[in-house]
């Protein structure tokens, strides 16, 4: 019996600008899917991090650290990387303090799966308290001085100072200054249960997409200025541009290096229980 049946792709990523910008032309019906048919989930990264756990969408933005734990069910798309090239995740405070201040202290953070909380453990070790709190709450606990300190992500990193905070560390400037690599952050993810051909065929798609959006940048950016909290056109663009990139549409060698030092980094420190094995599709 013939079908015209298409497959299902639950797809999940987070609502901010450089994931809009990424799968705009895929949730706006801007490139062929063949096949396919795609849905879509916003959720922020901690939540999707672990919803992975359970094999729930096909494809899914997934954090590195997150990653970590989930070789068995899934690979790692060679396109979509959010990648930080000597900026990254940052820990902000009220005043005007170094590295060491930080010891001791709470800060508030936006998941214990998140590659910024692995970078800070990698930078701080077991030396500070933290509270873990929705990414887009953490500046104004700052602000109203609920904790000490906070690791931001997102657009945050680019609107800090208007609510009068100071940085501290740019993570992504610690970890260039500590391996000369940039910090990988954040991948998509994909379910090996698929079987290998549909594992490629979808990566090349997601690939397309992105790759609509880069071409196509004033009409992605307006898509994706719907997901900026408190960005205007300009400052969305920015971020953007450091998120969605040359890296974006390939890790490269140089990206996937840096993956594989990071996480072994934090299989050394003992904060990833088991050596992790890395699986590149496209």
């Amino acid at each position: 019996m013939m079908t015209d049946e298409k497959v299902l792709i639950q797809v999940g990523h987070s609502p901010d600008p450089d994931d809009a910008f990424m799968f705009h032309a895929l949730a706006n019906d801007k490139v062929e899917t063949g096949k396919y048919r795609f849905t879509h989930e916003l959720q922020d990264i901690e939540t999707l991090n672990q919803r992975a756990f359970n094999a729930e969408l096909e494809l899914t933005a997934v954090s590195l650290h997150g990653y970590a734990y989930l070789t068995d069910t899934y690979a790692i798309c060679s396109c979509g990387a959010s990648i930080g090239d000597q900026y990254g995740p940052m820990v902000v405070a009220r005043e005007d303090w170094k590295i060491d201040d930080l010891r001791g202290k709470t800060i508030a953070i936006p998941g214990k799966l998140t590659t910024a909380f692995l970078s800070l453990k990698l930078l701080l070790g077991d030396d500070f308290e933290y509270e873990i709190h929705p990414f887009d709450e953490i500046l104004n606990l700052v602000e109203q001085g609920k904790v000490d300190a906070g690791l931001i992500i997102h657009e945050g990193q680019l609107t800090y100072a208007s609510q009068g905070l100071k940085l501290v560390v740019d993570m992504g400037v610690w970890w260039y200054e500590e391996t000369g690599l940039p910090l990988p952050l954040g991948a998509n993810a994909i379910r090996k249960d698929m079987g290998m051909e549909m594992m490629e065929e979808v990566t090349a798609i997601l690939k397309k997409s992105i790759q609509y959006g880069l071409d196509h940048r004033k009409e992605a950016l307006e898509h994706a200025l719907k997901y900026g909290r408190d960005l205007n056109l300009e400052s969305a663009d920015k971020f953007v541009g450091m998120y969605v990139n040359d890296w974006t549409l390939d890790f490269g060698e140089r990206g996937r290096e840096a993956v594989a030092t990071l996480l072994n980094r934090g299989y050394e420190a003992g904060i990833i229980p088991n050596p992790v094995k890395l699986e590149f599709i496209g």
